[in-house]
């Protein structure tokens, strides 16, 4: 049997919100290249790439210098970042009058079907291994299987988090659809130090990843 080529989509802020929600900050060290060979394992599969969407909240100096650290240990494992933008937004109370400023993620869902479909046409993969429950992501899932009807396409679920049912449904229900589990981020955490082939420290864990009772 021949192995089948995987490359694995990831949703950064959709899963980084899962693992927030749980309040299991922990969780959010995870090494995704490794958590995606969960789902895509040998010798059947052949993970070859895996791609990371998200985006810097610049405005914000703690966040920003840990989510740089984390950018910094994902590529050491292989990964490829996407990144997009915020864009500032003026806000409003109708009650009240109070305005201030808020920022929005943008280009993320874009990043995602575009990468999708280049690859497909590139034929780099035989199964896309999509990680989110964003039902934005919906139109990507049916273009995909409409322009590739030979290739496939996975949805993994975030830990703690429904199946959204139109990305369910998009994808071809139950067979491609699976849910995270805990044990599969929990063995996929990169260590308090992400070193090079030459012992080099490329990257260390911020101290609010730390495991519980470090």
């Amino acid at each position: 049997m021949s192995t089948i080529r995987v490359t694995g989509f990831v949703d950064g802020f959709n899963f980084y919100h899962a693992i927030d929600d749980l309040r299991l900050h922990h969780l959010k060290w995870v090494n995704i290249h490794a958590l995606c060979e969960h789902f895509a394992p040998r010798p059947q599969f052949d993970l070859t790439d895996v791609f990371y969407f998200s985006a810097y909240a610049t405005w914000r100096p703690d966040p920003y210098k840990r989510h740089r650290e984390y950018v910094k240990a994902l590529k050491q494992a292989g990964v490829t970042p996407v990144m997009g933008r915020f864009k500032p937004k003026d806000r409003g109370c109708f009650k009240c009058g109070h305005q201030w400023q808020d920022h929005e993620e943008k280009e993320t869902d874009v990043n995602i079907a575009l990468r999708m479909m280049r690859e497909g046409f590139a034929d780099s993969y035989d199964r896309a291994l999509l990680v989110s429950g964003d039902s934005d992501l919906v139109p990507a899932v049916k273009m995909v299987r409409s322009e590739f009807p030979e290739k496939q396409v996975k949805i993994i679920t975030p830990l703690g988090r429904d199946h959204s049912m139109d990305l369910f449904r998009a994808a071809g229900g139950k067979k491609n659809c699976k849910k995270m589990k805990l044990f599969h981020v929990e063995r996929s955490l990169f260590g308090r130090k992400v070193v090079d082939s030459t012992g080099i420290v490329i990257a260390t864990r911020p101290e609010k990843y730390d495991p519980p009772g470090r």
